[in-house]
């Protein structure tokens, strides 16, 4: 920690030193806590909710700093610190992050999760460095304590009316990005063993993204205002060419009543397409969602096919694992199932202010079976959040309940058990 609020404050002497202007500074730290009633397998210590085998905890300081250079050339960086303030030895067993190393216990860990040049000229802006991605197939996880990062380059271009172009090149990351499960196919660059969130590398050390980088392009047009289309293409190499469309639109009819439609394709390449199992990737999904004052609605579907191998999910962290998916039906808590081969999915969701607080409530259901598959996978998700900011502090307070197939297996079972979580954030902000 010590580290990284060092350097921070070195950027900050040195504004005032070389004259640089609109220097911001901002950060958070985060308290996570997380427990679960699942069983421990067989000659294991075995706790319900609350005990120290089935929980986790983890502490995360974020601080920032942006300011202009000159005229139409930023900067900006982001330290990062995570620590299980030695929660491990008697509270929980586990920590959040896999950033985290093992030496004679849990180590704390430091690292630059941002470091970045901007210019603009014109309606043109170019972003370079160590920086938070957001795009659909490839993007920083922000629901554990500390997201993923990427080194990249990034171009956008305003000049058509209503229409945003976006290039860019992706060529290393923090996430564990490897395509896992074909031999030497593509190879794995980092890899974790600690953390519950299953996408940050061991250490958080940037490594080659996927295999050797990739490259992405996209048209975001608003010309039709109530409607947002976008059109993304990624060249992940040496792994696979994807494909993703997305139009919403703000229906006129109907206020408050917003429809949305995704399709995505991921078509393996290279060295993975030398697999003979190796089989393309699609899915689509369709969204309604209404808003009237404090209320809020939504219901989605989705359907992937059959034949996939790589999920529609996230190719920046474990993509074949829990990575996250951009669908609109993809689950609160419980990752990696809407977006794999054969998944039938539906969420429908409910957010209301109820002034005390935010409560939040969502049901996911999915049933997958791929081709070959003799039985389906199903999971059901049961999410039951409340939120309440007390000026700085943000709280949250969660319970899932879950019944997955290949999840909490009892003995003698041959699919999983329901079990419950609770999830417990704070995060202070300043």
């Amino acid at each position: 920690m010590k580290l990284v609020k060092m350097s921070l404050a070195a950027v900050l002497l040195g504004a005032s030193a070389f004259a640089i202007d609109n220097v911001k500074v901002s950060g958070d730290a985060k308290l996570y806590y997380y427990t679960d009633n699942k069983d421990k397998p067989a000659g294991t210590a075995k706790d319900g909710l609350f005990g120290q085998s089935n929980s986790a905890a983890d502490t995360a300081l974020r601080l920032g700093v942006t300011g202009d250079l000159t005229k139409g050339v930023s900067f900006g960086m982001t330290g990062y610190a995570v620590s299980a303030l030695g929660l491990e030895n008697n509270l929980v067993s586990n920590t959040w992050t896999g950033a985290h190393t093992m030496g004679a216990g849990v180590n704390e860990q430091a690292w630059m999760g941002e470091l970045w040049l901007a210019a603009t000229m014109g309606k043109t802006s170019a972003k370079i460095g160590r920086m938070e991605l957001d795009t659909p197939l490839a993007f920083s996880e922000k629901w554990s304590v500390v997201p993923n990062t990427f080194e990249a380059a990034v171009l956008i271009n305003q000049d058509l009316p209503d229409t945003t172009l976006v290039g860019a090149w992706v060529g290393r990351g923090n996430g564990v990005n490897a395509v896992g499960g074909f031999g030497n196919a593509v190879q794995n660059h980092t890899t974790t063993s600690l953390g519950i969130d299953g996408y940050m590398g061991d250490g958080a050390v940037f490594g080659t993204f996927a295999s050797r980088g990739a490259y992405a392009a996209a048209l975001i047009n608003n010309s039709f205002k109530p409607l947002t289309f976008q059109a993304w293409y990624y060249d992940v190499m040496d792994i696979a060419d994807a494909y993703w469309l997305q139009a919403d639109i703000n229906c006129q009819l109907v206020k408050g009543l917003t429809i949305g439609a995704q399709y995505a394709d991921m078509s393996p390449k290279g060295a993975l397409n030398t697999i003979p199992a190796i089989k393309d990737s699609d899915a689509y999904a369709v969204k309604l969602g209404y808003g009237v004052d404090k209320l809020k609605v939504a219901a989605a579907y989705s359907k992937a096919d059959k034949d996939g191998t790589l999920k529609i999910a996230n190719v920046a962290t474990g993509n074949l694992a829990t990575a996250q998916s951009k669908l609109y039906t993809e689950a609160y808590w419980n990752y990696g199932y809407v977006g794999r081969a054969g998944a039938d999915s539906y969420m429908v969701s409910a957010d209301f202010d109820a002034g005390i607080a935010k409560l939040g409530a969502q049901y996911t259901n999915v049933s997958a079976k791929a081709t070959g598959a003799t039985v389906s996978t199903d999971m059901q998700e049961i999410a039951l959040t409340a939120s309440k900011s007390f000026g700085p502090l943000d709280a949250t307070l969660a319970y899932f309940s879950t019944k997955a197939d290949d999840q909490n297996i009892k003995a003698g079972a041959t699919t999983g058990s329901r079990y419950d979580s609770v999830l417990a954030m704070l995060q202070l902000n300043f």
